[in-house]
Protein backbone atom coordinates (compact mmCIF):
# COMPACT_ATOMS: atom_id res chain seq x y z
CA UNK A 1 0.00 0.00 0.00
CA UNK A 2 1.30 3.96 -0.22
CA UNK A 3 1.02 5.73 2.54
CA UNK A 4 -0.41 8.81 0.97
CA UNK A 5 -3.08 7.25 -0.87
CA UNK A 6 -3.81 5.36 2.66
CA UNK A 7 -3.83 9.25 4.07
CA UNK A 8 -6.30 9.86 1.37
CA UNK A 9 -8.22 7.20 1.94
CA UNK A 10 -8.76 7.58 5.73
CA UNK A 11 -10.21 11.02 4.77
CA UNK A 12 -12.18 9.77 2.87
CA UNK A 13 -14.21 7.34 4.66
CA UNK A 14 -17.65 7.88 5.17
CA UNK A 15 -18.81 7.54 9.11
CA UNK A 16 -15.35 8.51 10.18
CA UNK A 17 -14.72 12.09 10.94
CA UNK A 18 -11.82 14.32 11.78
CA UNK A 19 -11.95 13.18 15.90
CA UNK A 20 -11.99 9.75 15.13
CA UNK A 21 -9.54 9.46 12.18
CA UNK A 22 -7.54 11.64 14.67
CA UNK A 23 -7.69 8.66 16.96
CA UNK A 24 -6.89 6.01 14.78
CA UNK A 25 -3.59 7.61 13.52
CA UNK A 26 -2.30 8.23 17.44
CA UNK A 27 -3.12 4.42 17.48
CA UNK A 28 -1.40 2.79 14.90
CA UNK A 29 1.03 5.67 13.89
CA UNK A 30 0.04 5.43 10.00
CA UNK A 31 -2.59 5.58 7.86
CA UNK A 32 -1.29 2.57 6.21
CA UNK A 33 -1.16 0.60 9.28
CA UNK A 34 -4.67 1.28 9.95
CA UNK A 35 -5.71 -0.24 6.47
CA UNK A 36 -3.18 -3.34 7.09
CA UNK A 37 -5.45 -3.99 10.14
CA UNK A 38 -8.10 -6.77 10.27
CA UNK A 39 -11.47 -5.82 9.84
CA UNK A 40 -12.32 -7.77 13.07
CA UNK A 41 -9.96 -6.34 14.88
CA UNK A 42 -10.68 -2.62 13.73
CA UNK A 43 -14.20 -3.34 14.68
CA UNK A 44 -12.58 -3.91 18.66
CA UNK A 45 -11.14 -0.45 18.49
CA UNK A 46 -12.73 1.89 21.08
CA UNK A 47 -14.91 4.15 19.30
CA UNK A 48 -14.51 1.81 15.94
CA UNK A 49 -17.23 -0.69 15.80
CA UNK A 50 -18.21 -2.93 13.14
CA UNK A 51 -19.56 -0.30 10.60
CA UNK A 52 -16.53 1.38 10.76
CA UNK A 53 -15.03 -1.08 10.18
CA UNK A 54 -16.75 -2.16 7.19
CA UNK A 55 -16.50 0.93 5.66
CA UNK A 56 -12.77 0.81 5.96
CA UNK A 57 -12.72 -2.06 4.48
CA UNK A 58 -14.92 -1.06 1.73
CA UNK A 59 -13.45 -2.24 -1.90
CA UNK A 60 -14.24 0.62 -3.62
CA UNK A 61 -12.86 3.21 -0.70
CA UNK A 62 -8.90 2.62 -1.98
CA UNK A 63 -9.97 2.97 -6.13
CA UNK A 64 -11.41 6.86 -4.69
CA UNK A 65 -8.21 7.22 -3.33
CA UNK A 66 -5.65 6.42 -6.08
CA UNK A 67 -7.99 8.11 -7.93
CA UNK A 68 -7.87 11.33 -5.76
CA UNK A 69 -3.78 11.14 -5.95
CA UNK A 70 -3.64 11.15 -9.34
CA UNK A 71 -5.78 14.26 -10.10
CA UNK A 72 -3.48 16.17 -6.71
CA UNK A 73 -0.55 15.17 -8.64
CA UNK A 74 -1.40 16.04 -12.36
CA UNK A 75 -3.18 19.96 -10.30
CA UNK A 76 0.26 19.84 -8.82
CA UNK A 77 -1.48 19.68 -5.28
CA UNK A 78 0.88 19.41 -2.05
CA UNK A 79 -1.08 16.54 0.26
CA UNK A 80 -0.03 17.75 3.83
CA UNK A 81 -1.24 14.84 6.91
CA UNK A 82 -1.86 15.43 10.28
CA UNK A 83 0.96 14.16 11.90
CA UNK A 84 3.82 16.02 9.11
CA UNK A 85 6.06 18.70 9.75
CA UNK A 86 4.11 21.12 7.25
CA UNK A 87 0.99 20.65 9.39
CA UNK A 88 -0.28 23.75 10.76
CA UNK A 89 0.97 23.55 14.33
CA UNK A 90 -2.03 26.08 15.43
CA UNK A 91 -4.51 23.69 13.97
CA UNK A 92 -2.75 20.71 14.96
CA UNK A 93 -4.22 21.59 18.44
CA UNK A 94 -7.93 21.83 17.79
CA UNK A 95 -9.28 18.96 18.05
CA UNK A 96 -11.53 18.45 15.43
CA UNK A 97 -8.70 19.29 13.13
CA UNK A 98 -8.81 17.37 9.60
CA UNK A 99 -6.20 14.67 8.99
CA UNK A 100 -5.41 16.38 5.60
CA UNK A 101 -5.12 19.44 3.85
CA UNK A 102 -5.14 19.79 0.01
CA UNK A 103 -2.78 22.95 -0.56
CA UNK A 104 -1.92 25.10 -3.95
CA UNK A 105 0.66 27.85 -3.86
CA UNK A 106 3.83 28.56 -1.71
CA UNK A 107 2.89 29.29 1.40
CA UNK A 108 3.92 28.68 5.22
CA UNK A 109 1.17 27.70 7.27
CA UNK A 110 3.09 27.89 10.19
CA UNK A 111 4.67 31.27 9.69
CA UNK A 112 5.31 32.88 12.78
CA UNK A 113 2.36 35.49 12.44
CA UNK A 114 -0.84 34.34 11.33
CA UNK A 115 -4.44 36.48 11.06
CA UNK A 116 -7.48 35.77 9.71
CA UNK A 117 -9.85 38.23 8.44
CA UNK A 118 -13.32 37.94 7.48
CA UNK A 119 -16.41 39.45 7.49
CA UNK A 120 -20.29 39.60 5.33
CA UNK A 121 -20.43 39.49 1.82
CA UNK A 122 -22.21 42.46 1.45
CA UNK A 123 -19.28 44.95 2.35
CA UNK A 124 -19.62 48.57 3.01
CA UNK A 125 -17.29 51.26 1.65
CA UNK A 126 -16.68 51.24 5.91
CA UNK A 127 -15.67 47.96 6.29
CA UNK A 128 -13.58 48.15 3.18
CA UNK A 129 -11.63 50.93 3.72
CA UNK A 130 -11.03 49.35 7.23
CA UNK A 131 -9.84 46.23 5.92
CA UNK A 132 -7.90 47.71 3.41
CA UNK A 133 -6.22 49.86 6.35
CA UNK A 134 -5.86 46.72 8.53
CA UNK A 135 -3.88 45.39 6.13
CA UNK A 136 -1.76 48.22 5.72
CA UNK A 137 -1.20 47.93 9.40
CA UNK A 138 0.01 44.62 9.97
CA UNK A 139 2.08 44.27 6.55
CA UNK A 140 5.44 45.53 8.08
CA UNK A 141 5.24 42.68 10.61
CA UNK A 142 5.08 39.97 7.23
CA UNK A 143 2.47 38.00 8.47
CA UNK A 144 0.08 35.44 7.08
CA UNK A 145 -3.32 36.93 6.15
CA UNK A 146 -6.19 33.75 5.85
CA UNK A 147 -9.88 34.16 5.00
CA UNK A 148 -12.15 32.63 2.72
CA UNK A 149 -12.28 34.11 -0.98
CA UNK A 150 -15.51 34.82 -0.52
CA UNK A 151 -17.40 38.19 -1.55
CA UNK A 152 -17.53 41.28 0.22
CA UNK A 153 -14.49 41.68 3.19
CA UNK A 154 -12.93 37.99 2.35
CA UNK A 155 -11.88 39.00 -1.00
CA UNK A 156 -11.15 42.34 0.16
CA UNK A 157 -8.42 41.35 2.06
CA UNK A 158 -6.76 38.92 -0.16
CA UNK A 159 -6.78 41.96 -2.96
CA UNK A 160 -5.24 44.27 0.11
CA UNK A 161 -2.64 41.93 0.63
CA UNK A 162 -1.76 41.08 -3.10
CA UNK A 163 -1.22 44.86 -3.43
CA UNK A 164 1.17 45.12 -0.21
CA UNK A 165 3.00 41.96 -1.38
CA UNK A 166 1.57 39.96 2.38
CA UNK A 167 1.36 36.06 1.84
CA UNK A 168 -2.64 35.20 1.98
CA UNK A 169 -4.05 31.82 2.09
CA UNK A 170 -7.60 31.10 1.11
CA UNK A 171 -9.45 28.31 2.59
CA UNK A 172 -11.97 26.83 0.28
CA UNK A 173 -15.79 24.72 1.28
CA UNK A 174 -14.76 22.46 -1.88
CA UNK A 175 -12.13 20.52 -3.84
CA UNK A 176 -9.33 21.84 -6.24
CA UNK A 177 -11.10 21.23 -8.94
CA UNK A 178 -12.87 24.53 -8.90
CA UNK A 179 -13.10 27.92 -7.87
CA UNK A 180 -16.40 29.18 -6.06
CA UNK A 181 -16.93 32.24 -6.87
CA UNK A 182 -15.89 31.57 -10.31
CA UNK A 183 -15.25 35.73 -10.85
CA UNK A 184 -12.50 35.38 -7.98
CA UNK A 185 -10.19 32.84 -9.89
CA UNK A 186 -7.76 35.71 -11.14
CA UNK A 187 -7.40 36.50 -6.98
CA UNK A 188 -6.68 32.75 -6.56
CA UNK A 189 -3.89 32.45 -9.50
CA UNK A 190 -2.07 35.90 -8.06
CA UNK A 191 -1.92 34.61 -4.17
CA UNK A 192 -0.48 31.47 -5.57
CA UNK A 193 2.76 33.96 -5.77
CA UNK A 194 2.63 34.31 -2.27
CA UNK A 195 0.65 32.27 -0.44
CA UNK A 196 -2.51 29.94 -2.23
CA UNK A 197 -5.28 27.54 -1.69
CA UNK A 198 -6.42 25.02 1.21
CA UNK A 199 -9.23 22.54 1.44
CA UNK A 200 -10.03 19.40 3.41
CA UNK A 201 -12.36 18.37 0.13
CA UNK A 202 -10.86 15.80 -2.43
CA UNK A 203 -11.88 16.75 -5.86
CA UNK A 204 -15.55 16.59 -6.94
CA UNK A 205 -16.74 18.27 -3.53
CA UNK A 206 -19.44 20.99 -4.46
CA UNK A 207 -19.72 24.51 -2.24
CA UNK A 208 -22.63 23.00 -0.56
CA UNK A 209 -24.07 25.41 2.30
CA UNK A 210 -23.03 22.71 5.04
CA UNK A 211 -19.79 22.75 3.73
CA UNK A 212 -18.94 26.38 4.80
CA UNK A 213 -18.68 25.70 8.68
CA UNK A 214 -16.44 23.01 8.00
CA UNK A 215 -14.06 25.78 6.38
CA UNK A 216 -14.55 28.34 8.72
CA UNK A 217 -13.28 26.28 11.35
CA UNK A 218 -10.20 25.87 9.55
CA UNK A 219 -9.92 29.74 8.85
CA UNK A 220 -9.88 29.96 12.80
CA UNK A 221 -7.88 27.24 13.51
CA UNK A 222 -4.80 27.98 11.55
CA UNK A 223 -4.31 31.66 13.11
CA UNK A 224 -3.45 33.67 16.34
CA UNK A 225 -6.44 35.56 15.92
CA UNK A 226 -9.70 36.12 13.92
CA UNK A 227 -11.04 39.85 12.94
CA UNK A 228 -14.66 40.17 12.37
CA UNK A 229 -14.61 43.28 10.17
CA UNK A 230 -18.51 43.37 9.16
CA UNK A 231 -21.10 40.94 9.95
CA UNK A 232 -25.03 40.42 11.02
CA UNK A 233 -25.82 38.45 13.97
CA UNK A 234 -26.21 35.82 12.12
CA UNK A 235 -23.72 34.21 8.87
CA UNK A 236 -20.19 32.63 8.57
CA UNK A 237 -18.31 35.13 9.93
CA UNK A 238 -19.75 35.13 13.07
CA UNK A 239 -18.96 31.07 13.04
CA UNK A 240 -15.73 31.84 12.76
CA UNK A 241 -15.53 34.05 15.40
CA UNK A 242 -17.16 31.43 17.93
CA UNK A 243 -15.24 28.76 17.01
CA UNK A 244 -11.73 31.17 17.13
CA UNK A 245 -13.17 31.85 20.65
CA UNK A 246 -13.67 28.12 21.61
CA UNK A 247 -10.10 27.17 20.66
CA UNK A 248 -9.02 29.93 23.14
CA UNK A 249 -7.78 31.95 20.02
CA UNK A 250 -8.28 36.00 20.27
CA UNK A 251 -11.18 37.26 18.54
CA UNK A 252 -11.49 40.90 17.48
CA UNK A 253 -14.45 43.23 15.78
CA UNK A 254 -14.99 46.62 14.48
CA UNK A 255 -17.81 48.47 15.91
CA UNK A 256 -20.20 50.02 14.24
CA UNK A 257 -23.33 51.92 14.81
CA UNK A 258 -26.15 50.35 16.29
CA UNK A 259 -28.83 50.39 13.91
CA UNK A 260 -26.31 48.89 11.11
CA UNK A 261 -27.27 45.88 9.87
CA UNK A 262 -23.54 44.84 9.15
CA UNK A 263 -22.28 45.39 12.40
CA UNK A 264 -24.67 44.20 14.42
CA UNK A 265 -23.17 40.95 14.84
CA UNK A 266 -19.50 43.11 15.75
CA UNK A 267 -21.10 44.94 18.20
CA UNK A 268 -22.53 41.50 19.61
CA UNK A 269 -19.22 39.87 19.87
CA UNK A 270 -18.30 42.51 21.50
CA UNK A 271 -20.92 42.81 23.91
CA UNK A 272 -20.41 39.40 25.30
CA UNK A 273 -17.05 39.51 25.66
CA UNK A 274 -16.34 37.60 22.69
CA UNK A 275 -14.42 39.71 20.72
CA UNK A 276 -12.35 42.61 21.62
CA UNK A 277 -12.98 45.87 20.34
CA UNK A 278 -10.73 47.46 17.50
CA UNK A 279 -11.05 51.56 17.16
CA UNK A 280 -8.26 51.48 14.83
CA UNK A 281 -6.25 48.83 12.39
CA UNK A 282 -3.00 50.04 14.52
CA UNK A 283 -5.39 48.28 17.83
CA UNK A 284 -4.82 44.39 16.27
CA UNK A 285 -0.86 45.39 16.18
CA UNK A 286 -0.66 46.93 19.73
CA UNK A 287 -2.83 43.85 20.75
CA UNK A 288 -1.14 40.86 19.50
CA UNK A 289 2.27 42.53 21.08
CA UNK A 290 4.10 42.68 17.39
CA UNK A 291 6.83 45.38 18.91
CA UNK A 292 9.10 44.82 16.06
CA UNK A 293 8.38 44.70 11.99
CA UNK A 294 9.46 41.20 11.25
CA UNK A 295 12.51 42.12 9.18
CA UNK A 296 13.86 44.33 12.48
CA UNK A 297 13.09 41.47 14.90
CA UNK A 298 17.03 39.75 13.80
CA UNK A 299 16.83 39.23 17.85
CA UNK A 300 13.69 37.66 18.41
CA UNK A 301 13.28 33.71 18.34
CA UNK A 302 10.42 32.81 15.40
CA UNK A 303 8.06 30.12 17.46
CA UNK A 304 8.47 27.85 14.40
CA UNK A 305 12.68 28.71 13.87
CA UNK A 306 14.34 25.48 12.96
CA UNK A 307 16.35 23.34 14.57
CA UNK A 308 12.99 22.50 16.07
CA UNK A 309 11.50 19.22 16.63
CA UNK A 310 7.52 18.34 16.00
CA UNK A 311 7.05 17.90 19.94
CA UNK A 312 9.04 21.39 20.40
CA UNK A 313 6.99 23.03 17.76
CA UNK A 314 3.95 21.08 19.49
CA UNK A 315 4.42 23.19 22.90
CA UNK A 316 5.61 26.55 21.76
CA UNK A 317 2.13 26.56 19.98
CA UNK A 318 0.28 25.83 22.68
CA UNK A 319 2.26 28.73 24.64
CA UNK A 320 1.79 30.99 21.96
CA UNK A 321 -1.90 30.31 22.62
CA UNK A 322 -2.10 29.77 26.19
CA UNK A 323 0.35 32.70 26.78
CA UNK A 324 1.79 30.80 30.31
CA UNK A 325 -0.05 27.47 31.28
CA UNK A 326 0.86 24.49 33.61
CA UNK A 327 2.28 21.70 32.61
CA UNK A 328 -0.90 19.40 32.64
CA UNK A 329 -2.20 21.83 30.29
CA UNK A 330 0.53 22.20 28.29
CA UNK A 331 0.83 18.30 27.87
CA UNK A 332 -3.44 18.02 27.05
CA UNK A 333 -2.94 21.04 24.93
CA UNK A 334 0.16 19.21 23.38
CA UNK A 335 -1.10 16.23 22.83
CA UNK A 336 2.18 14.75 23.56
CA UNK A 337 3.14 12.73 26.91
CA UNK A 338 4.47 14.03 30.14
CA UNK A 339 7.85 12.63 29.97
CA UNK A 340 8.07 13.92 26.28
CA UNK A 341 6.85 17.12 26.99
CA UNK A 342 9.31 17.50 29.85
CA UNK A 343 12.22 16.38 28.13
CA UNK A 344 11.71 18.96 25.21
CA UNK A 345 10.88 21.68 27.54
CA UNK A 346 13.57 21.57 28.76
CA UNK A 347 15.50 21.66 26.06
CA UNK A 348 13.65 24.82 25.17
CA UNK A 349 14.46 26.51 28.38
CA UNK A 350 18.36 25.92 28.14
CA UNK A 351 17.96 27.38 24.25
CA UNK A 352 16.01 30.74 25.90
CA UNK A 353 12.57 29.93 23.75
CA UNK A 354 10.62 29.62 27.14
CA UNK A 355 10.36 30.46 31.05
CA UNK A 356 9.83 28.24 33.86
CA UNK A 357 7.41 30.14 36.93
CA UNK A 358 6.59 28.92 40.20
CA UNK A 359 4.01 26.26 40.36
CA UNK A 360 5.21 24.13 37.32
CA UNK A 361 4.13 27.18 34.97
CA UNK A 362 5.54 27.94 31.96
CA UNK A 363 5.35 30.97 29.06
CA UNK A 364 7.42 31.88 26.35
CA UNK A 365 10.56 34.35 26.90
CA UNK A 366 9.86 37.61 24.69
CA UNK A 367 6.80 39.13 23.68
CA UNK A 368 7.62 38.73 20.35
CA UNK A 369 6.43 35.02 20.36
CA UNK A 370 3.23 36.92 21.28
Amino acid sequence: MHERVCQIALALTTGIGPVRARSLVARFGTAENIFRTPRKELARVPDVGPASAAALADKHLMTRAEAEFRFAEEAQLSLIFLNEPAYPDRLRLCADAPVLLYTRGRMDLNSTRIISIVGTRTATSYGKQFCEELVAAVAPYSPLVVSGLAYGIDICAHRACISRKVATVACMAHGHDRIYPMMHASVAQKMMERGGLVTEFPSGTRPDRELFPMRNRIIAGMSDCTVVVETDERGGSMITAHFAHGYGREVYALPGRYHDLHSRGCNQLIRRNVAGILTRPEDLVDELGWTAPADKAGNQVSLFDSPATPEEKALIAALRIHGEAHLDDIVLASGLGSGAACAALLDLEFRGIIRTLPGKRFTLQTKGHR
